[in-house]
């Protein structure tokens, strides 16, 4: 079992296929596409490279896996890479997030190739608003693939970065939709980038103001699974839908971490902010899983107890699409 020096155990690995994404979301690529492309160039892992990282953390224990980006539907090859994932009788959870553009053509292939999980960024449910927020007129599609993906018996989480200025003042909205929609929806809280000092300063929302309210109104916290993400869940006997918090910044939020990210390039990042990647690409291109293990091995001792974001510390994470988060 892959363990760092404070106890903490890793069963869940993000892996970004891409570090290029097609929205221009104000609060990480407001410029687009551009911006999202890495110092190192794209260059992503192949499939072959993603099959053997995939067995060197299912050999340490890791369970879940989650392809995220950018936005992973912008890889042509994503159907086998979902396959290669899916090969390793270890992996019991493959997990991938995405925008939603290609989400309703594409979600029955991703099904078939063994998908579990889909998690749909989706910022505000005003056709306006969203088109604002993402730069894309896409709200329908996106909801129609996520209709697609309940019909399939995928399980369908939404993802909304909660935003002072552009969605708090949906949250009723939002709340009324999951009433009667079977899906997990998580309110994530902003997190300050390299690119975003300014957005972030006056965009803030503490999720702990939520979590107020829904324990108010009678809502009730899911127990955690070990593979499960950073989310807190609650439910509501009252409600079809669940409602997930995403607090970086609450209290000793990471001491339940249990996630390690590999960028698209190959490098295993410890943190989401961390001030480094190791870069790994020469050892998995080699193909030897068994030394790759060892190497991941050795460079957990690196992980440090906490991400430093109360101190203004963002690392190496110019923006999100940089690690998918």
């Amino acid at each position: 079992m892959l363990q760092d020096n404070f106890g903490r155990r890793f069963y869940y690995l993000r892996l970004s296929v891409t570090d290029i994404c097609n929205y221009r979301c104000n609060y990480c690529l407001p410029e687009g596409i551009g911006c999202g492309r890495s110092l190192e160039g794209e260059n992503p892992l192949s499939v072959a490279e993603v099959g053997t990282l995939v067995r060197a953390f299912a050999s340490l224990g890791t369970e879940k896996v989650r392809l995220t980006g950018g936005e992973p539907s912008l890889r042509k090859d994503l159907v086998p890479m979902l396959e290669a994932v899916r090969a390793s009788d270890k992996i019991r959870r493959l997990a991938i997030t995405t925008n939603g553009y290609r989400l309703p053509s594409q979600i029955d292939d991703w099904h078939r190739a063994g998908l579990d999980q889909v998690n749909v960024s989706i910022d505000s449910l005003d056709p306006a608003q969203f088109r604002h927020i993402t730069g894309h007129d896409r709200l329908d599609k996106a909801l129609a693939g996520l209709d697609r993906a309940l019909a399939l018996g995928v399980d369908t989480k939404v993802n909304a970065v909660l935003m002072r200025k552009y969605n708090l003042a949906e949250l009723d909205n939002f709340l009324a939709w999951i009433r009667e929609t079977p899906v997990t929806l998580r309110f994530i809280e902003l997190m300050r980038t390299g690119d975003n000092h300014e957005f972030f300063a006056s965009n803030h929302v503490s999720g702990s103001d939520i979590e107020t309210l829904l324990l108010r109104e009678g809502w009730e916290q899911v127990i955690r699974t070990r593979d499960a993400g950073p989310a807190r869940e609650y439910f509501h006997e009252d409600y079809a839908g669940r409602i997930g918090l995403i607090t970086p910044y609450g209290k000793d939020f990471c001491a339940s971490c249990n996630r390690l990210r590999i960028s698209a390039q190959g490098k295993l990042h410890l943190c989401l902010f961390a001030d480094q990647g190791f870069d790994m690409r020469e050892i998995i291109a080699a193909g030897d899983s068994d030394a790759l293990a060892a190497h991941i091995r050795e460079l957990i001792v690196d992980k440090t107890a906490g991400h430093q974001l109360h101190e203004g510390f963002t690392g190496a994470t110019r923006n999100l699409a940089m690690l998918g988060g």
